[in-house]
């Protein structure tokens, strides 16, 4: 039923702890189950330097979230935020149709940590959200011509400076 890769990671899950004073934090819950993850994150010089998280949940999620803390390890932020349950699983050697479901809670807790790095960062101190590809949402108060050029974090949003706002 399950690969040996993914019998190892659950047998001898990857980077389980908590990163006191973290530079990002998530917590994911299950829509499915009672499944639940808090991933932290430190990161050093624009890519993740360290994974750490807490799992409750299946022989899938347990492995799912092993490996995706051992993928993100050095990866840039846009690459760790990208990283998808497909992904995860193909890692993995494969996980049961049943219980890929499973294998989302880590990547999205991954990428909800990158984001909560990225609001509390200086960097993006001065910048607010403007839209998510896809969505066409604008911030209030922004006119189309603001928006226009703006830097991407790698997510799917796009920022325009508070100055751009108050004119």
């Amino acid at each position: 039923m399950y690969s040996r890769t993914v019998l190892d990671h659950f047998a001898n899950p990857r980077n389980v702890g908590v990163i006191e004073n973290a530079d990002g934090y998530a917590r994911v819950e299950s829509q499915v189950h009672s499944d639940l993850i808090d991933l932290y994150i430190q990161v050093k010089e624009g890519k993740i330097a360290k994974v750490r998280y807490r799992i409750h949940g299946c022989v899938a999620a347990i492995a799912s979230s092993s490996m995706t803390s051992q993928l993100a390890m050095g990866l840039p932020l846009d690459g760790a935020a990208k990283l998808t349950a497909e992904q995860v699983a193909a890692a993995l050697g494969g996980l049961p149709e049943d219980k890929r479901h499973c294998s989302v809670l880590a990547p999205r807790a991954l990428r909800q940590a990158v984001e909560d790095y990225l609001r509390k960062s200086p960097a993006y101190a001065e910048l607010v959200p403007v839209s998510r590809r896809g969505r066409g949402e604008r911030w209030p108060g922004t006119q189309k011509s603001q928006v226009r050029a703006q830097p991407s974090d790698g997510l799917g949003v796009l920022f325009v400076r508070w100055s751009a706002l108050k004119g």
